[in-house]
């Protein structure tokens, strides 16, 4: 070798570490690339702007699995559109969590010094969460540094933070100004622990083992008017205030519009309605109605205008119905109820077990109660309108579009949104009210009359964080953040978020344009900006076996887990490697092992490659490449392709997937051991050196292309291979970087391809003899016939046959048919099998594979197994199974032979 290739292997090998270790670089370099300002945005550059505004985690949580996927698809976008040249926002945040992390305080507090919010009062308790948040809510940034984010951390920003105070404030006036926020009683999910509605993402619906109470309204003499209605909330009949029935139900027709007296209450007479809402075949054919308690009811009460008096106070017990039963919690009322009706006789039928769905507080863990309470709203149909208009006229794209309906569904069949919520962390709600009954919204530059007391309540999390996308820009100011980077190119998350999130920033983005269009723009045709103009939904990680991860199932896995043992490359490569547009991703170790194994894969095949004199120049003229330096060009310029259509289209796993089996199978499998034998060890010429380029090529484009989704072991490796500072401000790799656009040369892929499949069929023919790996067999080969004569050497080399000499007797032989003609392989195996030890390793081999063919046909003939497992699992047994029973027929062929 020259002077300069032992340079240039020296140098670069010497910059690799032994080997592949990720938890001791990983750390520094992200804090390099931090320092170095790499993902800091300028908003006075001259390049086209891409930008991605972090959905806010909650200040009091850690990252899930569900996050990890999140961020590592959103990085993956961000860095690649840097490497593309654009000028990359990627904003980070927090979202203050009203709920838990009130909840989280109080509970602290509970604990250290035996003290709730109210022994301080609201100015103090709000400063004591202030406290914990500095000291406790940067777990999550942490975490978010250690998988690999590329976020611009200059501009993170907190939904309590003083520039989101204000565009809450601004939005909220000008929605309560155009008639769009008013305050009314309507029914809520109430957390009696908490002591404040909660909305619907809050609520988990849980099975649970409850009583059916059937009991009787009305006269105990079967003869007198009476009906039967039957419950699994038997305190609720407290607030009953009709009983319902089918118009055409000929049982009760001659009932309708008649009264019935209240079993525990003179102040109340219960109606009886007839509405469609009830099915005269389940049951008695009856309902009793409970407005204030029940949605079902409350929706029956608004239409035939019953009264709804409330029957329980903030914390769930029974109060205000002027009975023995006031002051008992729920669970107390229910069986004291169900006591007291008993001893009147009104018990018609033995109480019963029931298992029935109940919604519970995800925060405090109780069934959660519908309540009618006095509650601020926002009017959503003209919002809702406009959300539904800018991605129906394709001013935002869903990927994937069959996620379109479940939008629609969702925005035209809006319910006006509860937006108070009784705590004390949050966005207070700007309203003031007078000495006389006075109401005063109040703009952030106002001021409230003297004498006027503001609204105890705050507003609902999600109220400042449908803001988010342009607030965190700088709105209601004019900013250079805005005027660069808004709208944003995409949002990313979960489908499940789709509603809560998704739709209501979509609502405030375009109302917020609409009344600041000099700010935020103006969409296509005069319509109103939206705050994205992509968003991508993926799916929900859950465990191997296709279930939701919880703590009930002990199935959940922590992804910080995953970056201490296996690296974070190995987490974001596992999660990116998986995730198709709106499907769910099942994830285990095995595959965190495998994108482990896939990181020390590159790191080996690039230290070899520089061994062996890879360097990054200009690639030679094509003709003077072999056909197997071609052949990998062409390739590599195919899958280049593909992966950035992939991308553009959101298709992250699609994309993975092809790096994955293009590095691993081709590169390092093929190209890199045919690389070896164009390289001479000594005395290199011109073919070896054109080799070393365009192996380094290879290299240096695989290594950018996985950069989005691998980014540590990729950056330690390119710079190694190339000497250069970084890679991740490195251009993005383009058809000029391959093979400059050529057309694919056909008789090269052919040539290669034939050569890939007769060194294939030697080897597993040399296995089934029992000639070890290492050991060379003299061959002969018939190289002209094929077309195959220039590819002799590797194919030789690969297959480890010789060429054959004097007293070469053929002993085996096989033919293989290859694109040209049949090609007869003879090969000299006298001497190389020790008969005894072979059948010995056979018959062990083959115990093996009988007792896989064995486990996989019991799984396989279990119908309760085939009936719950996924299907992807129960494809991955007969796959098994197959490959099993083909192992068996194998190897017993193979004994056979041996006798």
């Amino acid at each position: 070798m020259t002077e300069q290739n032992e340079m240039n292997r020296a140098s670069g090998v010497e910059a690799l570490p032994k080997s592949w270790d990720p938890q001791s670089v990983e750390a520094e370099l992200y804090q390099g690339w931090v320092d170095a300002g790499y993902f800091t945005a300028d908003p006075e550059s001259g390049k086209p702007a891409y930008s991605i505004v972090l959905p806010p985690p909650n200040v009091t949580g850690q990252l899930h699995m569900g996050h990890a996927l999140d961020h590592t698809l959103m990085d993956s976008l961000a860095r690649r559109k840097r490497m593309q040249g654009f000028e990359v926002l990627w904003l980070p945040g927090m979202d203050h969590a009203g709920i838990a992390t009130q909840t989280k305080v109080e509970t602290m507090l509970r604990e250290t010094e035996g003290k709730d919010r109210y022994d301080y009062g609201r100015e103090e308790f709000i400063a004591k969460v202030w406290e914990w948040k500095e000291q406790y809510g940067g777990t999550i940034a942490g975490q978010m540094r250690a998988i690999g984010d590329s976020v611009d951390w200059s501009r993170e920003r907190f939904t309590l933070d003083e520039g989101l105070s204000r565009a809450v404030q601004t939005i909220f006036k000008e929605l309560f100004d155009r008639g769009l926020i008013y305050r009314a009683n309507r029914l809520v999910n109430w957390s009696p622990v908490l002591e404040t509605a909660v909305s619907d993402i809050e609520v988990v619906h849980k099975d649970v083992e409850g009583e059916l109470v059937s009991f009787r309204y009305g006269s105990l003499d079967d003869a007198e008017p009476h009906v039967v209605v039957a419950t699994t909330r038997v305190e609720t009949m407290l607030g009953d205030v009709a009983v319902a029935v089918h118009p055409e139900d000929e049982r009760y027709r001659h009932l309708v519009g008649t009264t019935l007296d209240h079993p525990f209450r003179d102040d109340l007479k219960m109606v009886v309605v007839a509405d469609d809402y009830v099915d005269p075949e389940f049951g008695s054919g009856a309902v009793k109605i409970t407005p204030a308690h029940d949605p079902n009811d409350y929706a029956l009460g608004l239409r035939h205008d019953l009264d709804m008096p409330t029957i329980m106070d903030a914390t769930g017990r029974i109060a205000g119905t002027g009975t023995r039963f006031d002051g008992l919690t729920r669970e107390e009322a229910r069986v004291k109820v169900r006591e007291a009706l008993a001893e009147q006789g009104r018990i018609v039928k033995e109480v019963r077990p029931y298992l029935h769905s109940v919604g519970h507080s995800e925060r405090s863990g109780e069934a959660i109660e519908p309540r009618l309470s006095l509650q601020w709203f926002v009017k959503v149909d003209e919002l809702a309108a406009m959300a539904g208009d800018a991605i129906r006229e394709g001013d935002t794209t869903v990927h994937p579009k069959s996620m379109e309906p479940r939008y629609f569904e969702w925005v035209d069949n809006m319910h006006d949104w509860t937006i108070s919520r009784q705590l004390w962390w949050g966005h207070r709600i700007p309203i003031w009210y007078g000495p006389e009954g006075e109401i005063v919204c109040v703009g952030p530059d106002e001021q409230a009359p003297e004498g006027y007391t503001q609204d105890p309540d705050v507003l609902d999390t999600w109220f400042s964080s449908a803001l988010w996308p342009f607030s965190t820009m700088g709105w209601p100011e004019k900013t250079p953040e805005l005027a660069k980077f808004y709208p944003t190119s995409v949002l990313v998350t979960a489908y499940d978020i789709l509603f809560f999130w998704v739709a209501r920033m979509m609502m405030f983005g375009t109302f917020a344009a609409k009344i600041t269009p000099g700010l935020l723009g103006e969409g296509a045709d005069g319509r109103p900006q939206v705050p994205f103009t992509d968003l991508f939904l993926h799916g929900l990680v859950r465990d191997e076996q296709g279930r939701k991860m919880s703590k009930s199932l002990g199935n959940g896995i922590d992804p910080m887990d995953w970056v201490a043992e296996y690296g974070a490359d190995a987490l974001r490569f596992t999660l990116a490697r998986g995730a198709n547009p709106g499907v769910d991703l099942p994830v285990g170790a095995d595959a965190a092992q495998s994108s482990r194994n896939f990181a020390t894969k590159l790191f080996n095949a690039t230290k070899f490659a520089l061994l062996n004199g890879a360097r990054v120049g200009e690639l030679p003229e094509r003709a003077e490449l072999t056909d197997a330096d071609r052949w990998i060009l062409d390739r590599l310029e195919q899958v280049r392709a593909d992966v950035d259509g992939f991308l553009d289209d959101y298709q992250f796993a699609k994309a993975n997937e092809e790096l994955y089996h293009f590095a691993w199978d081709e590169v390092c499998d093929w190209y890199l051991e045919i690389a070896k034998t164009q390289i001479p060890r000594e005395d290199i010429d011109q073919r070896g050196r054109n080799t070393q380029v365009v192996l380094g090529r290879v290299l240096d484009v695989v290594l950018r292309l996985l950069h989005p989704a691998m980014p540590f072991v990729t950056e330690v490796l390119w710079k190694a291979l190339t000497g250069r500072e970084t890679l991740v401000t490195a251009p993005w790799p383009t058809v000029d970087d391959t093979n400059g656009g050529a057309p694919v040369d056909e008789i090269a892929v052919r040539r290669i391809a034939d050569a890939e499949k007769l060194i294939t069929e030697i080897r597993r023919f040399r296995s089934d003899q029992g000639v070890k790996p290492s050991q060379k067999v003299p061959a002969a080969l018939d190289f002209a016939a094929a077309d195959l004569a220039g590819q002799e050497e590797f194919i030789r080399a690969l297959a480890k046959v010789t060429a054959p000499e004097d007293g070469f007797e053929e002993s085996a032989s096989i033919e293989l048919r290859l694109s040209r003609a049949t090609v007869s392989v003879g090969l000299d195996t006298s001497g190389t099998v020790d008969v005894a030890a072979e059948r010995k390793r056979l018959e062990k081999d083959l115990a093996a594979a009988h007792k896989e063919l064995d486990g996989t046909a019991k799984k396989l003939g279990n119908e309760a197994f085939l009936a719950k497992a996924p299907d992807a699992v129960v494809d991955k047994i007969r796959s098994r199974q197959q490959v099993a029973q083909e192992e068996v027929e194998r190897i017993a062929a193979r004994l056979e032979a041996l006798k």
